[in-house]
């Protein structure tokens, strides 16, 4: 029994040395084997082998991730070939800016293309709108807060709307120019084009050089009244308007003032300048007994600005008269006869050039209102008046009212007119839209 439990310890120390051996052999002088299940290399590394670089090791979910990359980037470039297309197909926004620095740029924002402004407060510092029209979408800025700098640009046209009646004006208008000039310098604007309330002589010289066809930056201008340098190519011709800076507003009639007998054959209210046709008028007047058929009110000096009630009389006598007489100022051209225009009181217009460098011609003056076939009853002296008023006694009040229908559907279809040529003319020149 002794010698049997001596044989199994003998064997036991055998068999762990034996063990100790092999696991002393496999340690030191067995090759390595790597196993294929619990060793994962990451991307890129590798193994040195004599100063040189080995194979990757053997990543086991290096398919699904290669298959699961090649999938992402599939998609990513499925997106961005759908965000091109797209892009290609999406109608091109044409932005324009329009700075209202004078007065006639509210003409041109509310009465002719009828855009909103907000707030509606007219002694708002600061006012602005927004308004699609064609193929352009314009943004209007106005008030004495819109100041050189502080308008964010989201486009690079720029439309400025300027003064160029007496110096002062031009002084300040030169400003923006020379303000729109660095922007033009530094490519935050491309394009440029100026609406000019010119001089009433049309002297206006002082914008020539910042005309591009004088190798200046302004591409194109629209200039009030019958200046000689219109060419409906760069240069076109603008209207007057209405007095905004007056605040007129702009008029909508009612059906019952279309049709009811207005009780005057005709008005005017203004200043009396000495040594004018406005003399000559008042005298044929006063000898033909025709005050009393006419609402007339003079005043010997003129006001830049009306009290509301001035204001509002004289909006009455245009919405009370038939005829609205429109003599000769500085320029032939008036506010009044837009006024007139708008409360459906037909102009009976001075048909006679002013002193001064404007157009002359066939067509002046009035080139533009005529060139649009206005309907207005054109005289070239007051003393061809009376006859007027005497074939107005003889009208029938529907034939009044057809006529009024007329002037009305004429005025609207005028601002129409200029509105698709202001806005055909900058997607041609801006935008080489056809």
């Amino acid at each position: 029994m002794r010698f049997l439990r001596r044989k199994i310890a003998i064997l036991i120390v055998l068999v762990y040395a034996i063990f100790s051996l092999y696991a002393a052999y496999s340690v030191f002088f067995n090759k390595r084997v790597i196993s294929r299940v619990h060793r994962v290399v990451k991307k890129g590394s590798a193994i040195i082998e004599n100063g040189k670089a080995g194979e990757e090791e053997w990543n086991p979910w290096i398919e699904d991730e290669l298959a699961y990359s090649s999938s992402v980037q599939k998609r990513r470039d499925a997106f961005r070939s759908y965000q091109d297309h797209a892009a290609k197909n999406r109608p091109k926004t044409n932005k324009v800016q329009i700075w209202g620095k004078a007065a006639i740029g509210l003409y041109l924002w509310e009465h002719i293309l009828e855009g909103p402004l907000n707030p509606p407060d007219k002694s708002s510092q600061w006012r602005e709108g927004e308004i699609q029209s064609g193929k352009i979408n314009f943004s209007f800025y106005t008030g004495p807060a819109v100041v050189q700098g502080h308008v964010s640009l989201d486009a690079d046209s720029v439309v400025m709307v300027l003064n160029g009646r007496e110096q002062q004006k031009i002084s300040f208008s030169i400003q923006w120019l020379q303000h729109v000039q660095g922007l033009v310098q530094m490519r935050s604007v491309s394009r440029v084009a100026v609406v000019l309330l010119g001089n009433e002589q049309c002297n206006n010289d002082w914008i020539s050089p910042y005309l591009k066809r004088h190798g200046g930056f302004v591409d194109l201008l629209f200039l009030v009244y019958d200046s000689p340098w219109v060419n409906d190519k760069d240069i076109f011709q603008w209207p007057l308007g209405v007095a905004t800076y007056r605040h007129f507003p702009v008029v909508s009639l009612s059906g019952q003032m279309l049709k009811t007998a207005r009780p005057y054959l005709c008005n005017f209210l203004g200043t009396m300048y000495k040594n004018s046709s406005r003399e000559t008028l008042m005298g044929v007047l006063q000898q033909n007994g025709m005050e009393k058929d006419c609402l007339m009110h003079v005043r010997e000096k003129w006001l830049p600005q009306e009290t509301a009630d001035t204001s509002r009389q004289y909006q009455m006598a245009l919405a009370q008269s038939d005829l609205t007489l429109c003599p000769v100022g500085v320029n032939t051209e008036c506010y009044r006869i837009y006024e007139a225009c708008a409360y459906g009181s037909v102009p009976v217009v001075e048909d006679v050039l002013t002193p001064g460098a404007c157009a002359v011609g066939k067509r002046s003056p009035l080139r533009l209102l005529k060139d649009a076939g206005a309907p207005f009853i054109f005289l070239k002296d007051w003393r061809e008046l009376p006859a007027v008023l005497e074939r107005e006694r003889g009208m029938s009040q529907k034939e009044k009212t057809e006529r009024r229908m007329r002037l009305l559907e004429w005025y609207s279809g005028f601002r129409q007119q200029m509105k698709d040529k202001f806005t055909e003319v900058l997607e041609d020149v801006f935008f080489k839209i056809t």
